[in-house]
């Protein structure tokens, strides 16, 4: 049975990389204030996937954000690694998560290197040869080739806008990933490969990630736990089988449809672009 209240079985207090205790979003005053999160309660494991679904306006991205520390919410708290986010400075919050946003939000001005540097350049604690070293060394991890580095924005293809996006955000080699809508945009090719990349680099870098997603083969390709958000609150987190077991409107119609169905279905495993020597599309 789904456990709901964002709780799913007993976990040891240093098992959890972020604690959301009675979250209120406001936005506006008096007779015009609308509230989207109520005593939102939310609770993400050290070293899983949790990926966060929710109707139109029920405050995934917000809460993605509050959680970045990008902004705060009106009411109740929101620690990472028991750190209050209120209190984090840039480069703290740099060194705890990296984000990619839905649309990659490149510097439209910088070229694909600069992009991945970015944080780390903004430091100004190591040589420039240093810098570009361990950008270099990100563009690699995620598929890209050296011969990419220096392209700008404006010629890379949606799939890889996404990589440099994912690259910028492990550049200062954080503990948690965000992710908001990391594969929209992408033809279904291009979207399994960058499931693929992600399950490879959470393996290998041992990453807490969190993952804002409508899109269900990305969510079963890649949850560990779910969290759906309705009712202005988290009302069930679980394993995708267990969630799809929690009566509710929006679960009913998110997992049970048509589109629920097919997605649940077994796939094969994509094939790696980059071991084939592929350009990205």
């Amino acid at each position: 049975m789904a456990t709901p209240s964002g709780h799913s079985g007993a976990t040891r207090h240093d098992d959890i990389m972020i604690s959301a205790d009675k979250v209120w979003t406001v936005f506006g005053r008096g007779d015009d204030a609308f509230c989207v999160h109520q005593d939102l309660d939310l609770r993400v494991r050290r070293g899983e996937i949790l990926t966060l679904i929710g109707g139109s306006g029920t405050g995934k991205t917000v809460l993605l954000r509050h959680i970045a520390g990008l902004t705060r919410p009106t009411r109740g708290g929101i620690r990472i690694d028991g750190m209050d986010t209120a209190g984090l400075s840039p480069v703290q919050a740099a060194t705890l998560l990296g984000m990619l946003f839905q649309h990659g939000a490149l510097y439209s001005a910088f070229n694909v290197l600069d992009n991945i540097a970015f944080a780390l350049s903004e430091q100004r604690s190591l040589p420039a040869e240093v810098v570009r070293d361990a950008a270099m060394v990100k563009l690699r991890m995620v598929g890209l080739l050296p011969e990419h580095a220096q392209r700008m924005p404006a010629d890379l293809s949606g799939g890889m806008i996404k990589r440099v996006a994912l690259a910028r955000a492990l550049m200062m080699d954080p503990p948690l990933l965000l992710l908001d809508e990391p594969t929209a945009g992408l033809d279904p090719l291009n979207a399994d490969a960058f499931c693929t990349l992600l399950r490879q680099l959470h393996q290998q870098l041992g990453l807490t990630a969190i993952i804002v997603t409508h899109d269900l083969d990305t969510l079963y390709a890649l949850s560990t736990r779910v969290a759906v958000l309705a009712d202005r609150r988290v009302i069930v987190t679980d394993t995708p089988a267990r969630v799809v077991e929690f009566e509710h409107p929006f679960i009913k119609d998110f997992f049970l449809g048509e589109r629920g169905r097919r997605a649940r279905e077994p796939l094969p495993s994509p094939p790696d672009p980059a071991e084939n020597g592929q350009e990205f599309s």
